[in-house]
């Protein structure tokens, strides 16, 4: 009798150590709660949310070579590369060479830690608004969503035109790395209005051996909120409805061009969201303009479903003698 007391004591002590054992692990686990945070404050100060659970929205932007995060209220540069955690990767080139193969055979590690990832329907909406095939007209994807995930700072580097910044991660080693763990609130409604595709790409545009000047800055997302706020204030409404002024009124502002002179600017690539003009001045100079309504800028839209035209890339091409 005392035997099997003994023994049934035991067993209790046994199993009520492995449910300890298990409510610590639970306990642990649920203790880490992802800390809200900006891309803005992330890429202000990198170190100081190194290997932290974070949590943040903003817009994702995915093409062959780039998969980064961003904020339009703070500059691109240093960007935020992401990638996915668990066993998917996102198919993104960080070097040399496409990955075809979109599945990791282990989970993915970085820095000794590991990344899991909660694959449900929010990912898979979010994963096929930024895979190929894309939507019509587009050469990369945007998409808004809230990503929790593990922030890598990096090194700290050296940019002869940015002083010190903080990379390692992502194409040429660009940027500091957010390795997605779950994707929250991706938006998964499609309007044809709207511009999905990345702003920044270069266009083949000029002939070989004439110069190409880029007219517009770099980073101008401030410049199209503003754009919107004119355009929503009666200042400027015709940038709802007009969009080759929004086109012959950047040339004049940039190329410093006499807006009367713009009369025959030229549509040469259509669709609902984005439309492509050129202008040509004799026989050594032509320009081009691509106009937009970008998906990012319905976020700042008093009413969504009015986002005006913006002009989002003008170049000049100079040819021959003109050029300089």
């Amino acid at each position: 009798m005392s035997s099997a007391l003994n023994q049934s004591t035991t067993i209790r002590r046994r199993l009520l150590r492995i449910i300890l054992i298990v409510l610590s692990t639970v306990t642990i686990a649920a203790a880490e709660e992802p800390l809200k945070v900006t891309a803005c404050q992330l890429k202000k100060d990198p170190p100081a949310y190194n290997h932290k659970l974070v949590e943040v929205t903003g817009f994702a932007t995915h093409a062959s070579h780039d998969f980064t995060f961003y904020d339009p209220n703070c500059p691109s540069f240093p960007a935020i590369w992401l990638e996915y955690g668990g066993t998917i990767n996102s198919g993104t080139v960080n070097c040399c060479k496409t990955i075809n193969d979109r599945h990791r055979s282990q989970e993915l590690v970085i820095d000794n830690i590991p990344v899991p990832l909660t694959v449900n329907q929010q990912f898979e909406d979010f994963d096929k608004a930024i895979q190929p095939p894309l939507r019509p007209g587009q050469s990369g994807a945007v998409e808004h969503a809230t990503l929790i995930g593990r922030f890598f700072a990096g090194q700290q580097m050296q940019d002869p035109d940015n002083g010190h910044y903080w990379g390692g991660y992502g194409y040429m080693g660009c940027c500091s790395m957010l390795a997605i763990q779950e994707v929250k609130d991706p938006d998964t409604h499609w309007r044809a209005d709207l511009d999905y595709g990345e702003s920044n790409e270069k266009l083949d545009f000029s002939p070989p051996g004439c110069t190409l000047r880029m007219l517009l800055p770099e980073e101008q997302d401030a410049a199209l909120m503003q754009a919107q706020h004119d355009a929503e204030s009666g200042a400027r409404d015709w940038a709802f409805t007009d969009p080759a002024r929004v086109a012959a009124e950047a040339l004049a502002h940039t190329a410093h061009i006499r807006a009367d002179t713009l009369a025959g600017i030229k549509l040469t690539h259509d669709s609902p969201a984005r439309k492509t003009y050129e202008w040509r001045a004799g026989n050594s100079k032509s320009y081009m303009v691509v106009v937009s309504r970008p998906y990012w800028l319905s976020f700042y839209a008093h009413d969504a479903k009015q986002v005006a035209w913006v002009a989002v890339i003008a170049y000049e091409s100079s040819c021959g003698a003109a050029t300089e």
